[in-house]
């Protein structure tokens, strides 16, 4: 069976530039130096299929979170052709604040989520605020509400979404946090989303220090990496790097990087 290959784009919705290495990592980093992060949301189509990868924060959340939004996430979609009312599928990685946001501007949407996740964010976890901090309640609620209007699907594990697209759970960060798997022209992407924040996470290696299970998170690694064609195919969730080593798409000014063409030299 020949696979389907699917285009992904990185869509740069926002940014934190006052950001030190130190605050990047689980372990000591002894350097100071300025570590910024940036927000993304990712699109994977082809011509069968459309679907959308995480839904952003909103301008509430930036301003309560003291993040800067350069954009609506969902509004930028608009730069690759796409309506919102077009997006079908979506999925959440899981539901921190700027993964899961903006869910009420897709009103076709059914969104796909792991059983870990939502137990986790509705659970007796979120007692804890060491837990709950990264989580926005209406989030959840409106996932919820989803729910009940039958636009959720919950996967366990690691499933086949469609044909050239695998969901792999992998927690660690969260319970139920899950990466994407994506057969491009260039052999096998992986979305890590949050599995490794950045790719130094994975490489000293040293989780980032918003994590509910570490051992979880450090086997994620060997996870993605043997989901991946190469460590080159592996796409961390909040790194600068990945604009500079992807080509943009179209204007550089719109911010979109086409993940499914080979990195620059």
């Amino acid at each position: 069976m020949t696979l389907p290959q699917y285009e992904i784009f990185a869509l740069r919705y926002g940014t934190m530039a006052k950001r030190s290495r130190r605050e990047n990592f689980i372990t000591q980093d002894p350097h100071d130096e300025p570590m910024p992060m940036d927000y993304f949301v990712w699109v994977v189509r082809n011509a069968e299929r459309t679907i959308l990868v995480d839904t952003g924060f909103s301008a509430r959340q930036a301003k309560e979170r003291g993040r800067t939004l350069l954009r609506c996430p969902i509004e930028s979609l608009s730069l690759l052709g796409i309506a919102p009312g077009d997006i079908q599928d979506v999925v959440l990685t899981h539901l921190h604040y700027d993964h899961a946001g903006n869910i009420d501007l897709l009103p076709n949407a059914r969104f796909h989520v792991q059983d870990g996740e939502v137990d986790y964010a509705c659970g007796r976890h979120m007692c804890h605020g060491l837990f709950r901090h990264a989580y926005d309640v209406e989030d959840v609620v409106s996932l919820i509400r989803r729910l009940y209007a039958n636009r959720v699907v919950f996967h366990d594990g690691r499933e086949e979404l469609a044909p050239g697209i695998e969901l792999i759970k992998i927690g660690g960060h969260t319970k139920g946090l899950q990466s994407l798997r994506v057969h491009t022209a260039r052999g096998w992407v992986v979305l890590a989303s949050d599995a490794s924040h950045y790719y130094d996470n994975m490489e000293k290696p040293s989780p980032f220090p918003i994590v509910f299970h570490i051992g979880e998170m450090l086997a994620g690694y060997d996870t993605l990496r043997a989901a991946a064609a190469s460590p080159h195919h592996i796409i961390p969730g909040h790194d600068p790097q990945v604009r500079e080593r992807y080509p943009f798409h179209g204007n550089p000014a719109d911010d979109i990087v086409a993940l499914h063409l080979p990195p620059k030299a």
